[in-house]
């Protein structure tokens, strides 16, 4: 019985093939002989400056083969890697790094005053540039003394997420959950040695997950595609067609725009065999427009909120299906259970829509340093009263159909998914009833525009947008502020005291 991920690697790649490449960032190259003595000398580096098990160590650098040695080095040390966005304002960094209280920061000599600044103590950081330091003959005993400590229902990771009162959600996901999800990929899909991952995805998203142990096990190649190509498609669709990447773990953003400019006629892709895509809906037309220009390439549609182990349903599509058709998100994963869930807390019925609930090993340990907001989320199944059972409320509004196949259906909340990202929308309000002259706010996604939408109510005299981007952007990342605002003299109220959020949805409707 495996316990730890590590093991992926251990009797995966670094014993069947050492010497084939493991990573590809740039004009580097990785071997997994190499990423196998830089982990552990990293690891030594690590224990040699904190002597933790089980505790967070943060990664704060750009997405790059550094950040696969740091996270590898993290695990072979006995303790928890948290990935960070380097491009994270100096305000949420801090508010990060204070929540998650790592024991060390991993960064770089050109990034170390950032993470400084942000009130971390300088004593703590590591310098990437520090591994050149240790002498390839270290002792590495204590690793294996302290990965016996290790089980499976520890944490591998924390993903830092977005929190509806301004701090963020650290989400612990476990070895266990992590070794369930994996077992499942490599028993539905026939990956091997043979793949090249195009990693898109930054390495503090879930979908890393998947790239990384796959790679591990299998002997798969990464591939890390500068950030730069997102913003040029064909530069990208090139891209992919030079390195003969096979396999692509995408957010469908991205793809849509690759379907609008055509560049699926324009430019093949013949070495590519499989595509995954999460993290928001794919409209069918476009969808479809990769089908027929890619008639050999699998697509599978998964779902799966960040408190599951990447993801927890799958949908591998297959047949005709009409540009207008709903795209499903398929059946649960092995060893996942979905409940639909009614305002009782009954089973909803065949086509009853209701709330998606999730049970299983998937579930993730729950949110870091936060015990009151796990509570909320993390429940008792309200279906079984004979032994303590926890389900994950996703507030997805889903339905299943007759024939099993499950429909998400909208938000039963206002958290909303976003180019990929998970925001609550209340996070955003926090911070502008923050700004001066603010008396009021309220945030909406405009679904059919895809934009976050910003109602706002002036003391007095009206607050310039530039000043309001300006507040945001200096909390932000660019993901998540508002590209539409609407200044309004009053905001609509309820009855009860409450914004009108219904009457202002209604207000987007009429203007689309």
């Amino acid at each position: 019985m495996q316990l730890n991920v590590l093991a992926y690697f251990e009797h995966g790649a670094a014993r069947a093939c050492p010497d084939k490449i493991a990573i590809v960032d740039g004009e580097r190259t990785v071997t997994f002989a190499q990423l196998h003595a830089l982990a552990r000398r990293f690891a030594a580096l690590a224990i040699g400056r904190a002597d933790v098990l089980r505790h967070p160590i943060a990664v704060y650098l750009p997405k790059s083969a550094d950040v696969v040695v740091a996270d590898l080095g993290i695990l072979y040390s006995g303790n928890i890697y948290s990935n960070l966005d380097v491009k994270w304002p100096p305000q949420r960094l801090a508010n990060v790094l204070a929540h998650l209280a790592p024991r060390l920061v991993i960064t770089s000599h050109d990034r170390a005053a950032e993470v400084i600044a942000a009130g971390f103590d300088a004593a703590n950081i590591i310098q990437i540039e520090d591994l050149a330091s240790v002498p390839a003959d270290a002792d590495f005993s204590v690793i294996e003394q302290r990965l016996a400590q290790v089980i499976d229902t520890d944490p591998v990771c924390i993903i830092n997420t977005s929190g509806s009162t301004g701090t963020p959600k650290g989400v612990a996901l476990s070895h266990r959950g992590t070794i369930d999800f994996m077992d499942w990929v490599f028993d539905t899909f026939d990956f091997d040695e043979t793949v090249t991952i195009g990693s898109l995805s930054p390495f503090y998203f879930d979908i890393y997950t998947l790239e990384l142990f796959l790679c591990l096990s299998r002997g798969a190649t990464i591939v890390i595609i500068p950030e730069t190509l997102a913003a040029f498609p064909a530069k990208l669709m090139e891209f992919l067609a030079e390195k003969k990447v096979s396999f692509l773990f995408w957010v469908p953003t991205i793809m849509v725009n690759i379907a609008n400019l055509g560049l699926l006629d324009r430019i093949k892709l013949p070495d590519l065999r499989t595509v995954f895509f999460a993290g928001e809906v794919f409209p069918t037309r476009h969808l479809n427009m990769w089908r027929r220009a890619l008639q050999d390439v699998r697509f599978v549609n998964l779902y799966g909120p960040i408190e599951i182990h990447v993801d927890c349903t799958y949908h591998i599509i297959e047949g005709e299906m009409a540009d207008d058709e709903p795209l499903s998100i398929g059946r649960p994963c092995r060893n996942t259970d979905v409940l639909i869930l009614d305002d009782n807390n009954q089973q909803c019925p065949i086509d009853v829509q209701g709330e998606l609930c999730v049970r299983g090993s998937s579930l993730a340990l729950g949110y870091w340093n936060d015990p009151e907001k796990t509570a909320r989320a993390f429940v008792q199944n309200p279906l079984n009263s004979l032994y303590p059972e926890l389900i994950y409320r996703t507030g997805d509004l889903a339905v299943r159909r007759a024939d099993g196949r499950i429909f998400l259906a909208g938000r039963k909340d206002y958290q909303i998914k976003h180019m990929g990202y998970r925001i609550e929308l209340p996070e955003i309000e926090h911070q502008v009833l923050s700004i001066d002259g603010i008396a009021n706010a309220c945030v909406l996604y405009d679904h059919p525009k895809k934009a976050i939408t910003l109602f706002y109510q002036p003391v007095g005299e009206d607050v310039p947008v530039a000043v309001i981007r300006k507040a945001l952007a200096d909390i932000f990342p660019k993901y998540m502020l508002p590209t539409a605002f609407h200044s309004m003299e009053r905001l609509p109220m309820n009855p009860n005291g409450k914004i009108d959020r219904n009457g202002l949805a209604q207000r987007l409707s009429s203007a689309a």
